[in-house]
């Protein structure tokens, strides 16, 4: 028989909404395993079952994820739970605020179980701050989780959420995904909040999003908290239809753009440009 961890996100909302497992149900069930990977700074059990319990009744307009653990990457404000950056610096740091990916988050009616880990200001692709132990991936704990968001990573592959939202410059969402054998996707700029603090972090390259063990779960995800938030500087054109619809969708015709010369200036191959180019019978 499958443990409640072993269901995706989806699941997991869709027994909530059937009134086969309450937030409070899932919220303990996980509070419950172990983390023997490094995937947390902080948990937060008392405010996580305060907010699983506030979320009942569910709703008849409950979403697709609501009453769903996660947990939010510490180096993402959450207003009244410790948030170090990584960093020995700011191990006591407290924020007064949240920030827009942890609210759309929020809205979505999921459940936050804490901080995961990160290096220090999210800088390494690999996860080993001073204010945790390393973050390992649950396949073999003598190997790294990846990074930046290497304790998101640990935490859903090890079921300790079923999915936890990162944020991703350089492939800090997909270094850790592909590390722990999840999905791991960088949205595209301005798809998601990045405000406040996060919006000229790397001159717009590092965007927020999440890890999960589906793509489904992941379109999901998207689905939830896509759009600019406030403060945000730039936005991507809001899809023609839901992303989840797009999951398992025939794919449009592709194109390959093909480069004539270098930047340097040297030309193509012949060869080369012939194997690139597809002449549509």
């Amino acid at each position: 028989m499958s443990e409640l961890h072993d269901l995706t996100a989806l699941e997991q909302a869709d027994a909530v909404r059937r009134g086969q497992a309450s937030p409070r149900e899932l919220v303990t069930h996980y509070l419950a395993r172990a983390d023997v990977v490094g995937a947390f700074v902080t948990r937060t059990p008392e405010r996580a079952l305060e907010r699983a319990e506030s979320l009942l009744p569910v709703p008849a307009e409950a979403g697709p994820l609501y009453g769903v653990p996660t947990a939010i990457k510490d180096l993402n404000l959450t207003a009244g739970v410790r948030t170090t950056f990584g960093s020995a610096a700011f191990a006591e740091f407290v924020p007064d605020i949240s920030d827009g990916i942890t609210l759309s988050i929020e809205a979505a009616g999921m459940v936050s179980l804490g901080k995961t880990n990160t290096p220090e200001f999210g800088s390494p692709c690999y996860t080993e701050p001073d204010v945790a132990p390393p973050a390992v991936t649950p396949w073999d704990p003598t190997r790294m989780a990846g990074g930046s968001s290497g304790g998101a990573a640990a935490a859903v592959a090890a079921g300790l959420v079923p999915v936890a939202q990162g944020s991703d410059g350089g492939g800090s969402i997909r270094i850790p995904a592909s590390c722990c054998g999840l999905v791991g996707l960088k949205p595209s700029r301005g798809r998601t909040p990045a405000g406040p603090h996060e919006t000229e972090l790397l001159f717009g390259l590092a965007y927020e999003f999440a890890l999960a063990r589906t793509v489904r779960d992941v379109a999901e995800v998207l689905d939830a908290v896509e759009g600019a938030g406030v403060g945000d500087k730039v936005m991507a054109i809001p899809p023609a239809r839901p992303f989840a619809d797009e999951v398992g969708a025939p794919p449009p015709v592709l194109r390959v753009a093909l480069a004539t010369a270098a930047f340097s200036g040297v030309p193509v191959d012949p060869e080369c440009a012939q194997a690139a180019t597809y002449i549509e019978e």
